[in-house]
């Protein structure tokens, strides 16, 4: 099975046993905790905010006009916040070293329409372990028409990808919140990673579909009762909350894993993965506009992706000041850091790495920034 696969370091490095012990010497001598500061508390209040404020100001009546598309599109920007910077952190219990704060936390994804069980399977398990490993990380495996992996099916539209690809991606909440958790609570059971058996399977997918009927319940359902609009008006705007937060995830993490500099390795015959598991992460992950205090506030460290995949549960509050211990580490170990120094540049590698995607002869060449 896919998650069976397993990394050989048989360079015997020691590059994350020095670079974990310079983090926690980080964290020591400045006597500071790796989980959430007040500064991260105030993010998950305003990204919360920028949710309910405008589902408030919607339900009350309050928004009318042009003022009724601006809420439904400032949800649309919440709901990517909070799964950047709030649910992101609780579900990889980096937020709190409380398991029952973390839990609550995660459980935000609930509220706003996914599901915290099934998005721990996908990211936590296979996401972070295999990162980029066709048909372990289900991330970069084939999706409606799109090659993200050299390993994938080439199909002959895949040449046109690079222009269809962003309306792929702003449906991408739409499907997760309405199909992708029950298509995916069935395949994850399949798989093995759901062991449940008995009344707690049960337990389980009933849970599901109550939270799904929660979130159609307050988003479509009680403003239709509510307000004096036209049922189709809703559901128009609901259709652009969603289009706005589809597209930001996605490109947010496509810009970390499917771009030019990142590496898409392949397990041998039996199933050994030839290098070191931080080592790995570094390879097939890259960092975007570090210097941009606007979008590492908003994305939630996101563009510090490679230090948010080798220390997973520590708050992305701290990640600017982990970077240039990564870089330094990275640099004496000859172990490569990808950086790409704005959006702009990551956004154009993106898509000239569709573009190579889309031809049928491309085959993966290494291409690290130095």
């Amino acid at each position: 099975m896919d998650h069976q696969l397993k990394f050989v370091n048989s360079s015997h490095t020691r590059f994350f046993l020095e670079l974990r012990k310079r983090v926690d010497a980080y964290f020591t001598s400045n006597g500071i905790s790796p989980h959430a500061n007040a500064a991260m508390v105030f993010k998950t209040i305003f990204m919360l905010a920028l949710y309910f404020v405008p589902y408030a100001l919607l339900i009350s009546g309050t928004a009318t006009g042009w003022g009724f598309w601006a809420c439904w599109a400032l949800m649309g920007f919440g709901l990517a916040g909070i799964g950047m910077s709030v649910m992101h952190d609780a579900n990889h219990k980096a937020y709190s070293s409380s398991d029952t704060v973390n839990y609550i936390m995660g459980k935000t994804l609930n509220v706003v329409g996914g599901d915290a069980r099934n998005w721990k399977a996908q990211h936590n398990i296979l996401h972070h372990t295999y990162t980029n490993v066709y048909n372990a990380d289900e991330d970069v495996n084939d999706k409606l028409g799109m090659r993200f992996s050299p390993a994938g099916k080439h199909r002959s539209i895949q040449r046109y990808q690079f222009l269809y690809a962003f309306v792929l991606y702003s449906i991408m909440t739409f499907y997760w919140v309405l199909l992708k958790d029950l298509i995916q609570h069935f395949r994850y059971q399949r798989k093995g990673l759901n062991k449940e058996t008995g009344w707690k399977k049960v337990g389980t997918i009933l849970s599901l579909v109550v939270w799904k009927v929660f979130y159609v319940g307050y988003m479509l359902v009680l403003p239709a009762l509510v307000l004096e609009v036209s049922f189709l008006k809703l559901f128009a705007g609901f259709l652009l909350l969603h289009l706005i937060a589809g597209t930001v995830l996605s490109v947010v993490f496509q810009l970390a894993h499917v771009v030019e500099a990142a590496e898409f390795p392949m397990p041998d015959a039996e199933g050994n993965l030839e290098t070191e598991w931080a080592i790995h992460q570094l390879r097939t992950t890259a960092d975007f506009a570090p210097g941009n205090p606007i979008i590492t506030f908003y994305v939630g460290g996101l563009n510090y992706q490679a230090i948010h995949h080798l220390f997973p549960r520590i708050c992305h509050i701290h990640y600017p000041k982990l970077a240039p211990i990564v870089a330094q580490t990275a640099k004496e170990f000859g172990v490569p850091y990808t950086v790409y120094p704005s959006f702009g540049k990551a956004l154009r590698s993106h898509v000239r790495m569709l573009q190579k995607l889309g031809r049928k002869d491309y085959f993966h060449l290494i291409e690290t920034m130095g």
